[in-house]
């Protein structure tokens, strides 16, 4: 009895394999006769995606120009105005305790750099109150400053507004995207149609991301390397103010 219980369960597991096979093979011939095929990946090619973002990517693309110009603009003359000889302030002392003020202002003159315009015009000044030596050497120092930091501000406004931009890209390219959606007459919604009308929707606040981030700390280190300036021109002023001080040499 064993024996034929276990028979007939083997045959009844043999033909639900059976059976399972011949469904198998049944959806493999309709696949092949309806012409369906496995998905393939989908690959864009740079351009095709840069234009895909719409108008606002070339708006991105003229502020990447302007921010790349002012950072390396001021970059160059920055670091040209931070290059000083060491020996500057030892040779204007040697000069005024001599009393050669016009060897100082010579010297001053052939320096390119804000910290000896700054000393020409204490020397300058030499001979009047203390106050006005050094307020005459602080609105030097000023103006100096804010030609240094000119263009400093556009960097920083490319860094706030490209992201925005381009998050104004993806915002219009959502709404198209629900357009596109409401307007499909037959009223389902097609996941391929919806993925690629949000990527391409996305490009924007992408390219505005790689626009704002550089510009950010391009502007930031621009910064830290003017404020650095600024504390050497303040002690150099009170180096040339201690030099005046000084008795001078008969």
């Amino acid at each position: 009895m064993i024996n034929i219980l276990t028979a007939n369960a083997t045959a009844e597991v043999a033909a639900e394999l059976t059976q399972a096979q011949i469904d198998s093979l049944a959806m493999t011939e309709v696949a092949q006769q309806t012409g369906a095929a496995a998905p393939e990946s989908l690959s864009i090619g740079f351009w095709d995606l840069f234009m895909s973002g719409g108008w606002l990517m070339w708006v991105l693309v003229a502020l990447a120009a302007v921010m790349i110009f002012i950072f390396v603009e001021r970059f160059i003359a920055i670091r040209k105005a931070t290059r000083l000889d060491n020996l500057f302030m030892n040779r204007i002392r040697d000069y005024i305790s001599e009393g050669n003020i016009n060897g100082a202002i010579d010297l001053c003159r052939r320096t390119d750099s804000p910290v000896a315009r700054m000393i020409e015009k204490g020397i300058e000044r030499i001979g009047r109150p203390m106050s006005d030596i050094q307020t005459a050497i602080e609105n030097v120092a000023n103006v100096e400053v804010a030609k240094l930091e000119s263009g400093l501000p556009w960097l920083a406004s490319i860094s706030g507004g490209a992201p925005m931009i381009g998050f104004l890209g993806t915002v219009v390219g959502m709404v198209q995207v629900f357009i596109d959606m409401s307007a499909n007459q037959s009223g389902a919604i097609e996941l391929a149609q919806l993925s690629a009308g949000m990527y391409v929707a996305m490009v924007t606040t992408v390219g505005g991301l790689l626009v704002g981030i550089p510009a950010y700390f391009g502007h930031n280190y621009l910064v830290a390397r003017v404020e650095k300036l600024v504390f050497r021109m303040e002690a150099t002023t009170i180096a040339f103010m201690d030099i005046l001080n000084q008795p001078v040499k008969k």
